[in-house]
């Protein structure tokens, strides 16, 4: 249980000494920051001028700004979703309030909110998220683009309101650096969007309250930023709000310090956080979409400042998004891997407009696209935002001449075949840092699509806190299309953030051309983390056939096997025996597959089921319904007899 003593011994036996250094600075420094806060410098004449180029928001597409006021007309009725719970109380907020579980987080000394508890606290999730602001940021964006001031008039309300009810270091919004970097990049935008506006600057720099609440979020953020085996997306949405409020609000004795320190810090993060073939390295597709616009944004506050930043950033963020482009399937749709929680960098958009294809059309915008790119819509309102602060031409290295699709440093390769048959097989890292906070034990899973909708699917994360029985069933061996020995998982789980032991895989062969001209692509990898055993899997895909086969082969002593298939939401399974006949519709077309699965099971139908969890898909945070997972059990003892399982889908015309 995450907080218990237990798990600060786990989690202590996950850090180096440097780290724990740092957290012990840490401690010291939220106690002496217990007495009343320091009052804010006083900065007259502050003017805001990171405004947009003139003709900017010209240029917005104009369905993109009809799916931007309808937005903001929903909003403006008090109507929001946050993480499958629908909210009619956004006219008035309550900015502690949990409608989830019906409990207010307590407005106390910062430090000493149990934020983890959901008994004490509620649904962190739910309380954070309208924290963010990004909510705001859409109605700033429907001011800019339509002019109308009902939606300035909104955004400074609800802004006065929050900066009243959360003083500086008192109450939950003030304990997680990833809220206060966002919440800051969020009021930056904010401002931009509404310099039209007459009220803007008295919202802003002309508002003591305001200068307040800017000092000490980068007054905190500077003081206390995600260490050592923590240092994965947080850090970076830190350090890119920290820069981009010192750029942007820069007028304060200790902003240039801010400045310069976000930068560096951005700098390392990115680079470390990111595989060289421009993966994430938590090998969480969402935190890649994450990181990615986070450092879109800081850069163009950069440009917009006119702050020169080092190359190496400008790369990084290049090779993610050829990466991006790279993995996603006929639909723009990328793989779902390992967490989610919807986190956005910077949200601008109406409901309806795709992130996946947005940040395509941002990097195609920014960094020119390549002759094997996808199509990318572009009509989305931050596009054209973004590229009109962001100048600096596209750095000048060698990009990929043809698609990739095997990523060696990240595990992760890509089959494709005929009839938009796309398929990823997963053999890399159990995540990033020593506890892969955000990892599944996940090794050797495949994820298969046909025409963008998920046949052989990954069932996603559902939740974080205060459920630990599906935190544990979304992130287990059992919950991917992966194979399980002895009812364990594959890596050992310390907490819902933390594992203590990694299974570690590797790629033995990864044959990725030749669908084109009907041949077959070729994947071959095993993992160690059922030691003695080795659990070994080949996927084979036939283009001509239409045909994927997977071969699991266990090494070893007699084990007991589990292997899973999950479905997804919009499959129709029908089992008979070790065959199961697929069915889907895909705009208006039936479509189908059969799915023959290894006779030395037995097989069974999960669907739906809650003691224990199984059968489950989760569209989004906090969203699940009910799909069908099949599941063989048996046994594997390394003859060819017990030790080898072949599985093959095939696709019907």
């Amino acid at each position: 249980m995450s907080g218990s003593p237990g798990w600060y011994l786990r989690r202590l036996s996950r850090m180096r000494p440097r780290e724990v250094g740092g957290r012990v600075g840490d401690a010291v420094r939220r106690r002496r920051w217990r007495s009343a806060p320091p009052d804010c410098p006083s900065v007259p004449g502050a003017r805001f001028t990171a405004v947009l180029p003139s003709g900017t928001v010209a240029a917005v597409p104009p369905d993109a700004a009809k799916r931007l006021a309808a937005e903001a007309d929903r909003l403006m009725d008090g109507h929001a979703e946050f993480f499958g719970v629908d909210r009619d109380d956004l006219a008035a907020p309550d900015w502690c309030y949990d409608p989830k579980t019906g409990r207010r987080a307590p407005q106390v000394y910062a430090f000493d909110v149990p934020y983890r508890d959901e008994e004490a606290v509620g649904d962190i999730k739910q309380i954070w998220e309208p924290s963010r602001h990004q909510y705001l940021t859409v109605l700033a964006a429907a001011y800019a683009v339509t002019g109308d001031e009902r939606y300035a008039e909104r955004v400074a309300e609800h802004l006065r309101s929050w900066w009243a009810a959360n003083p500086p270091l008192r109450g939950v919004h003030w304990t997680s650096g990833i809220e206060l970097g966002i919440r800051l990049l969020s009021w930056v935008w904010i401002r931009r969007l509404l310099d039209g506006w007459p009220g803007a600057a008295g919202l802003f720099e002309d508002n003591p309250v305001a200068l307040t609440q800017i000092w000490h979020h980068q007054r905190w953020l500077a003081a206390f930023p995600s260490r050592g085996s923590s240092a994965n997306n947080h850090i970076i949405a830190e350090a890119a709000g920290q820069f981009a409020a010192a750029c942007a609000f820069g007028w304060f004795p200790s902003s240039a310090r801010w400045r310069a320190d976000a930068l560096r810090s951005l700098e390392r993060h990115l680079r470390s956080n990111t595989f060289v073939s421009g993966l994430n390295r938590e090998l969480a597709t969402e935190y890649h979409g994450l990181v990615l616009e986070l450092g879109l944004a800081a850069v163009a506050e950069a440009d917009a400042a006119g702050v020169p930043v080092p190359a190496s950033i400008r790369l990084v963020l290049l090779r993610m998004t050829d990466a991006l482009a790279a993995v996603v399937d006929n639909r723009l749709r990328p793989p779902r891997q390992g967490d989610a929680d919807d986190g956005h960098g910077l949200v601008v958009d109406g409901a309806g407009t795709d992130r996946w294809g947005s940040l395509l059309a941002t990097g195609e915008a920014v960094f020119g696209r390549l002759a094997w790119w996808p199509a990318v819509p572009g009509t989305d309102v931050r596009t054209p935002l973004l590229a009109a602060l962001i100048r600096s031409p596209a750095p000048a290295v060698t990009r990929p001449a043809n698609r990739p699709a095997h990523f060696a440093d990240a595990g992760m390769t890509i089959l494709r075949g005929p009839a938009e048959i796309w398929c990823r097989c997963d053999a890399g890292p159990h995540g990033f840092l020593s506890i892969a906070a955000h990892a599944h034990a996940d090794a050797l899973s495949v994820e298969v699509r046909h025409d963008g909708v998920d046949v052989l699917a990954d069932p996603g994360t559902f939740c974080y806190h205060g459920q630990p029985e599906w935190r544990q069933y979304f992130r287990s061996t059992l919950g991917h299309n992966t194979l399980q020995l002895d009812g364990g998982d594959q890596s050992v789980s310390g907490g819902p953030f933390m594992w203590t032991r990694h299974a570690r895989s590797r790629v033995l062969v990864a044959e990725t051309s030749g669908a084109s001209d009907g041949g077959t692509t070729r994947w071959c990898a095993e993992h160690d983390g059922y030691r003695p055993s080795v659990h070994r899997r080949r996927v084979e895909l036939t283009a001509a056939a239409k045909e994927l086969k997977v071969v699991d082969e266990v090494r070893g002593p007699r084990r007991a096997v589990r292997l899973a298939f999950h479905l997804g939401p919009a499959i129709a399974a029908e089992l008979e025996g070790d065959r199961a006949v697929l069915t889907w519709t895909r705009d208006g077309e039936d479509r189908s597959a059969v799915l023959d699965l290894p006779g030395q099971l037995n097989w069974r139908a999960h669907r739906g089921e809650t003691d224990p969890p199984l059968g489950w898909y989760s569209a989004g945070f906090g969203r699940k319904e009910p799909t069908t997972t099949l599941v063989g059990t048996g046994f594997a003892d390394g003859t060819a007899l017990l030790g080898e399982f072949t599985t093959v889908l095939s696709f019907r015309a």
